[in-house]
């Protein structure tokens, strides 16, 4: 009976891995470094993280929890709520309608695929900003991010296989 109760627990550790990555990435990307404007373009880990699991194990982290992440990091960056949890539930849906493509072809179109993400959330971003806002908001500031999160992504990436194969290769 006991390894049973073990087992479940830890098939439940495991499925709540790509969730617990996402956090774990929005916590440490609180953390200050001391860059003049690194704050302004630090690469968004989160829909990294969103669009990996998206495509790879989107069973694993649903839309309710990209939700949630992203709504956590509006509330923790002083970002306008609900901003950022619009953005990584858009790269969610859209991601998945475009999954078997993904899974069917390299890295590199994952990454090519990626990259029309990352500038498509940064212009959603700042579209939303505007409206926030009631102005017209700079776009260099979410484009060089955008630039930044793209050539990140393969090293990101690499942490989100090392945990998909560590940790989800049984369930």
């Amino acid at each position: 009976m006991n390894a049973t109760i073990w087992q479940r627990l830890d098939q439940i550790g495991r499925s709540l891995a790509p969730a617990a990555v996402t956090l774990m990435l929005v916590l440490l990307g609180m953390v200050p470094l001391c860059l003049p404007g690194w704050d302004k373009v630090a690469p968004s880990t989160a829909l990294m993280s969103v669009y990996y699991w998206s495509i790879h194990r989107p069973d694993l982290l649903p839309p309710s929890a990209a939700f949630g992440i992203g709504l956590l990091q509006d509330l923790l960056a002083g970002t306008p709520p609900g901003m950022t949890a619009l953005v990584l539930v858009s790269c969610h849906l859209v991601v998945e309608t475009q999954r078997a493509f993904f899974l069917a072809n390299a890295f590199l179109i994952l990454w090519l695929g990626f990259g029309f993400m990352a500038f498509g959330a940064a212009l959603l971003q700042g579209l939303l900003y505007s409206v926030f806002y009631q102005t017209l908001v700079p776009m260099q500031i979410p484009l060089v991010q955008a630039a930044v999160t793209l050539v990140l992504f393969p090293l990101f990436a690499s942490l989100f296989i090392s945990v998909h194969r560590a940790f989800l290769k049984e369930i």
